[in-house]
């Protein structure tokens, strides 16, 4: 190994990074073999390696050949990466998994790096820093080639590099060769006590595969196989054990450079949670649904009508938003924590109905469950007069999607559990229908996005689409068409105008709202249209097959927070839907 220490890399843009993820935390690595983003030991948890917000800690391991070409992809039905490079003079792949089965209190990160041709020189910079890079490691050491060391709680151990060289800052830099032919592991354990247990790569390797073959089903009776397959992977990855499932694994990527549109979205919201389940349920019961009925029940059997709209995956409330003092990524900023979770949103209440009627279908609502369909329908009686802050976490107004949804809630509701109660829920389900037909019915006969709001609103699409209104009322496909009409661009579709700012100029093409409208569609029977939709919006992924919140269109540029987990829940729902035979 060299005495020379390479820079840390500038960012890149977000559509080459991917993501590793093992349901606890996840870990953003560019295209040079940087990894540049990863909280430990848990998603909320500060950040160890902070470059991609401005901030120190990386752990790149990468060719030395700077002259190279990169690519990469992941293993099917998995979070597991494979990067390559073309170099000079040799052919380099590294493969690279955040360990599973994974605990919320250790990771592991697994690198394997194999020379397909040519032996293979690599440049390796390990540099761990806790607290947002505030705090470096220290007190480094070797043993028996296993590196050592400690910092704002954590303790660190390296295996692979007996060769690095220690940075006055406690990281590890150098260059390792991999002759033609030949593997080489490298596995970094981060935890919060002190590292015991053995480090074997094989046993760790197989572990992981074996934990992915159990958790992504076949998907070979939907379109688009291998995306639902990688949607479904997203989704299991985010998902933690205690069964919370994040929105995404970072924080401040904006979603407009210097508009302040940057969020932390390493939380667990309920509405993004019930999306991922209904998205399994539309395929079948699986696990994630469970998991799904089970963290989301939890929650609203201990708030009741105070249910906040996010919480930690561990249940907890969030912390207020505040800054770091770092750079950010470029055009945003280095907040974390989330203002939402002190907001009143109606709509959640009637995703959770969704939910549970979807739990219900596959006999999977469990007794708590049910006790909370209870508790959610109390809370909508009681509430949903109420202003809210609705699905886009605005100001408090009466939405009408709120409404609708808790009415399409309702309905589903009443359909998989027939009786006395469905009745009660019936009842509350015209009488909001009614209701919101008044105040926020157009003349013109489409649904308006507010009761003082007459724009349109592609969040209506979702409930349109699963049955808020009578089968054969005209307000339906007449809202479809005054949304695509006003808020369509290149196949895009935005979520709603600012102003009479053009589309585009404030933010980008919700990508969520794409799969939405191919959702109505093909609740109308416009199949067409709806795998026109379908097609267009799933082709705005990055080059690892990642979906972020919103899409430059004139840019062709992922914008926002990524993996997003709503996105790639929508994109496996519509896929389940348009692979239905009629």
């Amino acid at each position: 190994m060299d005495d020379a220490a390479p820079a840390p890399p500038p960012p890149w843009t977000l559509r080459e990074y991917a993501v590793l993820a093992d349901g606890e935390r996840g870990a953003v690595v560019g295209p040079r073999g940087e990894a540049v983003w990863l909280c430990a030991p848990r998603w909320h948890s500060d950040a160890v390696f902070s470059a991609l917000i401005g901030g120190a800690g990386e752990y790149t391991v990468g060719p030395a050949d700077d002259w190279n070409a990169w690519g990469g992809a992941y293993e099917d039905g998995t979070l597991i990466h494979v990067g390559r490079w073309i170099t000079s003079d040799a052919v380099v792949e590294c493969r690279e998994a955040l360990a599973m089965p994974a605990t919320p209190d250790r990771l592991v990160l697994l690198r394997r790096v194999r020379a397909v041709r040519g032996s293979a020189r690599l440049r390796l910079r390990l540099d761990a820093r806790p607290g947002f890079g505030a705090q470096p490691m220290s007190g480094a050491w070797t043993d028996d080639g296993v590196w050592h060391a400690s910092g704002g709680g954590l303790h660190l151990r390296f295996t692979g590099a007996a060769g690095a060289t220690p940075t006055p800052e406690g990281g590890l830099y150098g260059e390792l060769t991999v002759r033609e032919g030949a593997e080489h592991d490298l596995v970094l354990e981060i935890s919060e006590r002190p590292c015991t247990r053995p480090l074997e790569p094989e046993r760790l390797w197989r572990a992981t595969e074996e934990c992915w073959a159990g958790a992504v089903p076949a998907c070979s009776d939907l379109v688009a196989q291998r995306d639902a397959r990688h949607a479904y992977a997203v989704l299991r990855g985010l998902t933690s054990d205690s069964g919370g499932m994040v929105a995404a694994a970072t924080t401040s990527l904006p979603e407009r450079a210097g508009a302040r549109r940057d969020y932390d979205y390493r939380f667990a919201w309920i509405r993004d949670q019930c999306y991922a389940g209904l998205a399994v349920a539309a395929h079948g019961p699986h696990p994630l649904l469970d998991t799904a009925v089970g963290y989301l029940t939890e929650r609203l059997l201990d708030k009741g009508d105070a249910l906040c709209p996010v919480y930690t995956v561990t249940g907890a409330e969030v912390p207020g938003a505040r800054s770091l003092p770092l750079r950010g990524y470029p055009g945003g900023s280095d907040r974390i924590g989330n203002r939402a979770g002190a907001q009143f949103q109606l709509d959640t209440h009637g995703e959770l109905l969704q939910l549970y009627a979807a739990a219900a279908r596959f006999d999977r609502l469990t007794p708590d469950a049910r006790r909370a369909v209870d508790v959610a329908v109390d809370a909508i009686e009681r509430r949903w007069l109420t202003p809210d802050a609705g699905l886009w976490e605005l100001e408090d107004r009466w939405w009408t999607h709120s409404r609708l949804c808790v009415v399409a809630g309702l309905r589903c509701l009443a359909r998989e559990l027939p009786g006395r109660a469905a009745a009660r829920w019936d009842t509350l389900a015209d009488a909001m229908l009614g209701e919101t037909r008044r105040r926020c019915l157009a003349p013109e006969g489409h649904w308006i996005r507010a009761e003082d709001d007459t724009g349109a609103e592609a969040g209506l699409l979702l409930p349109l689409a699963r049955g808020a209104l009578p089968a054969g009322d005209p307000s339906g496909p007449r809202t479809r068409r005054f949304i695509e009409d006003r808020l369509a661009e290149d196949g895009y579709l935005y979520r709603f105008r600012h102003g009479e700012t053009p589309l585009g100029e404030t933010e980008g093409a919700f990508l969520l709202c794409g799969f939405m409208m191919a959702l109505a569609a093909r609740h109308e029977g416009d199949t067409t249209s709806a795998f026109r939709w379908f097609e267009r919006t799933r082709a705005a992924c990055g080059a690892p097959g990642l979906f972020a919140e919103e899409y430059d269109v004139g840019q062709r540029q992922l914008r926002g927070n990524l993996p997003q987990a709503f996105v790639h829940a929508q994109m496996l729902e519509t896929a389940a839907s348009l692979g239905e035979r009629r």
